[in-house]
């Protein structure tokens, strides 16, 4: 579960770009607290999710990273 989990955030991320804590646990149907550890697991594994307090914040991955490209190996 937790992979799918950490598989469905990238693919939100780049589909969509920056999202919240919130939104992100309202679309998969969980908690904040456990996007908070997976977007931590996510950047310890060397994916380049960014992310922004304040009002207009969220997380974002880097500009141009693509989830394929890295899953291929590219």
């Amino acid at each position: 579960m937790r992979t799918s989990r950490l598989l469905s955030i990238l693919l939100l991320l780049q589909s969509r770009g920056r999202m919240t804590a919130r939104q992100l646990a309202d679309e998969l149907e969980g908690g904040a607290r456990t996007i908070y550890r997976d977007v931590e697991s996510l950047h310890a594994a060397g994916i380049p999710l960014y992310g922004d307090a304040g009002h207009h914040g969220g997380y974002r991955l880097l500009d141009g990273f693509s989830a394929r490209e890295s899953a291929s190996g590219s």
